[in-house]
């Protein structure tokens, strides 16, 4: 199956409502996706609630200090495990090549692929 691509347009504001910065991030239109044809299984690695609470209990009594961090493109730089085709964008179609598609590097926000990636 081939997968289709959107732009997500976002303003970026900053604290006094202006303009910080436009994004406009990739995605794949996911959602067509069927379980055991496009990819084996989905789910994301998440500590559970109780898991932390005993890692920052202990930390506390150890007067361990503890750093929090985000990544925030963790989805887009996983390597895909299985083959994924993507069309061509619209107002990016080689004309030359239309029915060509693309096969995916990496994971892109919507794959049903992508937290494990």
């Amino acid at each position: 199956m081939v997968i289709t691509l959107k732009w997500i347009y976002k303003v970026k504001l900053d604290e006094l409502g202006g303009i910080l910065k436009n994004k406009a991030p990739l995605v794949a239109r996911g959602y067509r996706q069927e379980e055991g044809i496009d990819f084996e299984e989905s789910f994301a690695l998440v500590a559970r609630l109780e898991a932390i609470r005993i890692f920052l209990a202990y930390a506390a009594h150890k007067n361990v200090v503890v750093y929090q961090m985000d990544v925030k493109t963790a989805f887009l730089n996983g390597n895909l495990r299985e083959e994924v085709y993507v069309s061509q964008l619209d107002g990016f179609v080689d004309s030359d090549n239309s029915n060509h598609v693309y096969k995916l590097k990496k994971a892109l926000y919507g794959l049903k692929q992508a937290p494990r990636a």
